[in-house]
């Protein structure tokens, strides 16, 4: 019929039948589950289906628009901004009045998109028939008992108060994910069972929040921004209603119930649920912080991840958020457990990589000095619960010590207990040194040290032997593996490209020069606690004096005099043997050595470079493929010759660095100490002479030219230095007779040496004059005793002060040794005589030798006849 009509009594009766048909139904229901509750199990979710249908219905009646309204997705960008932006959320706004289009389109339909009543009714409903059907449907309202299924929830036994979660969080799932009609009755509902059950015992709120974390984690992460805004809300409301309750001692629920804000957190595509997260947690925490204990874990765990969020206004949010925190609320955060104070650290230390702002980041860190301070006062308390840490877990079996143990049940109550907290600050700082960013890399080691330095006093050696073993050794790791990254002996290995890395990456070269003087400081300063420490020191010092790198060798033999002239006097005698052990495997370790010349077949280009003698026989025409493995062949060869005049520059910086400290301890050191130098200097002279004596090795070194820069020999220096040096040792042990000190060892030391030396220029100065020799008998001249050249001239000259330093040792060798070893260095002194020198020194010192020493031991001979 037409608007006016009236409704046909047949369905105006039938209506009103299955109006009280549904009240009849209802109550049913209530008394069910007030009844039968714990024995529903899975029927449970359709009796909360029938419940949010129903309660549908009756909103209906009243005219309220659906929730589907609320939760369409906006149409366009601008809308979603708006919508994104207001700060009121749509499902909270105050509804409008009802109209009653909405009631009649339900009941032609049938409620909650059921196949039920009215589906095929005809005709068009007037106003004044709509008013009676309502009033009809308000009846409804007298069944308002529907709700004591939910707040009698709390009698239902802990099995069915499962169950009925379940249920609860199966249909709230349907509501929302309905494309037609969402709704959130049932989603309210849990927040209300939520506060209804909350006294449960733990093991059954175990049960149930595991089903709510698990729903409110699938909805926070919905597509549906205003369904995903309205869960998080929901747990929000839940969350401050957990926290307004004391949290029992041993009882981690806040941390639990927080956990589904981490994990949306972490998932949700989502920038504004981010933000909503952050604010929800601020939020809490501002109000609540009285409350919050085990909460602040997942609280932290929200900021971390929100310091490395993609957008800046995350990021910017968070941190202003943790500044407060820390500034007011800093005593509350281990009020109660300790171990959120890590979570704490761990939150700045993500603060301190960010790349949006390095203002954030240089704060960061200001405020890891200020924990570091808290720490170092103690008020972090004394429990301790739950330590899992890289020191390892407390064993029941170790708990209840006694009257002198360090713990309790358990739990660690010392004082110093408590700084195994000091691990995470510290290696977070020691990771920033790597920062690209200069400002960054600088305030990091400064914090760092300056907190070692001011508080290490507080340490014990446990705590310093992983500070140095996995806070400040690491500092050095990029640095020591950058030259030789396979970290094998490859002595030529990328040379060449590890100059061009040095050269951009020198920041990190000087951040490493500053950090190793700091930890040499650092070991001085805490000596007394940390000298067991030593040899990971040296090793660490001698690791970069191992480095093929000129410039890092360099670095760690200047931390090496550093150490030694600021704890020399504070080594024991077992300690200096250490130091001199260190210095032998260093030099052992640096010698300079050319094989690859000696034994291979190599030639030298017109343009210098170093060619294989085969590729010289090789046509013109070669492809280019074979010009390439020449020029390859080259550069290796280069890169074997830098190798070793690094190794050679590296040798003469270490023996004047062994002279240094010897000549500032040679009281402190014992015989033995001495001996060890001794013969690290004796393997780096003979070495060396070695080299310098390998005259094929000269002449092709020499054919390279202006790409060696090598004088002839190439080690001339180094040979005459280090024996010089071995020379003093002895001399000295003899004058000093330190502790350990045994003279005959010594003295055969002092012979066998002056015996070699004196050996050695002999030969260096007959080789000059026979190669020469040679060369005139091979042309047929008669062969006369040509002079020495001027190259060979200059050789002997500058050994000239070593074979004086060893003459005037042979005179000083006392009467009675000299004349017992005459025999052996006469035959010696004779041929000196005989040979040509580079220089008068040794003549007038040999004119020294035989007038003072071997005269009155010949006269004496001569007497005794």
């Amino acid at each position: 019929g037409d608007n006016d009509g009236d409704l046909p009594n047949l369905t105006r009766g039938v209506l009103l039948g299955q109006v009280c048909l549904l009240n009849v139904i209802i109550l049913a229901i209530v008394i069910l589950a007030d009844e039968d509750g714990n024995y529903l199990r899975e029927a449970w979710e359709h009796i909360l289906t029938c419940v949010s249908r129903f309660e549908h219905l009756h909103l209906l009646g009243e005219g309220a628009p659906p929730d589907a309204t609320f939760f369409a997705f906006p149409q366009n960008d601008s809308e979603k901004s708006k919508q994104a932006k207001s700060t009121v959320l749509p499902v909270l706004r105050k509804k409008g009045p009802g109209k009653i289009q909405y009631a009649a389109a339900a009941v032609m339909r049938g409620s909650y998109d059921s196949a039920g009543i009215g589906g095929n009714i005809a005709g068009a409903v007037t106003s004044e028939q709509m008013n009676n059907l309502v009033s009809n449907l308000n009846m409804l309202e007298q069944v308002g008992e529907m709700n004591r299924i939910f707040t009698r929830s709390q009698k239902l036994n802990s099995e069915a108060i499962v169950d009925f979660v379940k249920a609860l969080c199966k249909v709230s799932m349907e509501e929302l994910r309905s494309t037609s009609d969402p709704r959130v009755f049932s989603l309210t509902k849990i927040v209300e069972i939520a506060h209804y059950n909350m006294n449960r015992i733990r093991l059954v709120w175990s049960s149930i929040w595991l089903v709510l974390s698990d729903f409110f984690v699938t909805i926070g992460c919905s597509g549906n921004l205003s369904i995903a805004i309205f869960a998080m809300d929901s747990l929000r409301q839940l969350s401050m209603k957990f926290l307004e309750r004391e949290e029992l001692a041993n009882y981690n629920f806040q941390n639990e119930f927080m956990k589904p804000f981490v994990i949306v957190m972490r998932k949700s595509s989502a920038v504004e649920i981010r933000e909503l997260i952050i604010r929800c947690v601020s939020q809490m925490v501002l109000s609540r912080v009285n409350n919050v204990k085990s909460g602040w874990k997942s609280m932290f765990m929200v900021f971390t991840t929100a310091a490395y969020d993609d957008h800046k206004n995350i990021v910017l949010l968070a941190f202003e958020i943790i500044e407060k925190i820390i500034r007011d609320y800093f005593p509350y955060i281990t009020e109660t457990e300790t171990t959120t104070f890590t979570d704490c650290v761990n939150c700045l230390i993500a603060f301190t990589n960010s790349r949006f702002n390095k203002d954030i980041s240089l704060n960061a860190i200001a405020f890891l000095r200020f924990c570091a301070t808290k720490l170092a006062e103690g008020d972090l308390g004394s429990s301790s619960k739950n330590k899992d840490n890289e020191f390892g877990k407390i064993s029941p079996s170790s708990s209840n010590k006694g009257k002198d143990g360090r713990q309790d049940n358990g739990v660690l109550v010392d004082k110093d207990d408590h700084l195994y907290f000091w691990f995470p600050l510290l290696a977070g700082l020691s990771e920033l040194s790597f920062d690209p960013r200069p400002e960054i890399r600088k305030s990091a080691l400064q914090v760092l040290f300056e907190t070692l330095r001011n508080h290490g006093h507080l340490f014990s050696l446990p705590l310093w032997e992983r500070v140095f073993e996995s806070v400040l050794f690491p500092i050095f790791d990029y640095v020591r593996h950058a030259i030789d990254p396979s970290g094998g002996e490859s002595p030529g290995q990328g040379i060449v490209n590890d100059i061009d890395e040095h050269d951009q990456d020198a920041w990190l070269y000087e951040t490493c020069t500053l950090a190793l003087q700091l930890v040499v400081d650092l070991f001085v300063n805490f000596y007394n606690t940390v000298n067991p420490l030593l040899r990971k020191v040296l090793s660490l010092l001698v690791s970069f004096i191992k480095r093929p790198h000129q410039s890092l060798a360099g670095i760690g033999i200047a931390a090496f005099v550093r150490l030694m002239s600021n704890a020399g006097d504070l080594f024991s005698e077992e300690k200096w043997l250490e130091v001199v052990s260190s210095l032998k495997e260093a030099a052992n370790a640096t010698l300079p050595d050319f094989p690859f010349i000696v034994s291979g077949d190599i030639m030298v280009g017109s343009n210098g470079h170093a060619l294989n003698s085969q590729s010289n026989e090789a046509s013109a025409g070669s492809d280019t493929s074979h010009g390439d493995s020449e020029s390859s062949r080259a550069q290796h060869v280069y890169d074997l010759l830098s190798d070793a005049k690094c190794r050679a520059a590296v040798q003469l910086l270490l023996i004047q660095a062994v002279m240094e400290i010897y000549n500032m301890y040679r009281t402190h050191l014992s015989a033995k100490s001495i001996i060890i130098l001794y013969e690290a200097m004796h393997d780096v002279a003979s070495h060396a002479h070695r080299i310098n004596n390998n005259t094929i090795l000269r002449s092709k070194l020499q054919e390279f030219g202006p790409m060696t820069q090598l004088q002839d020999p190439p080690l001339l220096r180094l040979e005459n230095e280090s024996y010089q040096f071995c020379l003093t040792f002895l001399q000295n042990l003899i004058l000093d007779r330190p502790p350990r000190y045994e003279e005959a060892e010594v003295e055969s030391h002092l012979v066998d040496l002056c015996q070699e030396v004196l050996l050695f220029y002999i030969e260096s100065a007959r080789s000059g004059q026979a190669s020469q020799a040679s060369e005139a008998s091979a042309n047929g001249q008669t062969q006369w005793l040509i002079p020495l050249g001027s190259g060979k001239r200059r050789e002997l000259a500058a050994r000239a002060p070593l074979i004086v330093a060893t003459l005037q040792a042979i005179c000083c060798l006392g009467e009675t040794l000299f004349e017992k070893n005459l025999p052996q260095f006469f035959p010696l002194i004779s041929n000196l005589v005989s040979t040509e020198h580079g220089s008068s020194e040794v003549q007038v010192a040999l004119s020294d030798m035989l007038s003072s020493s071997v005269g009155p031991v010949l006269l004496r001979s001569c007497l005794s006849w």
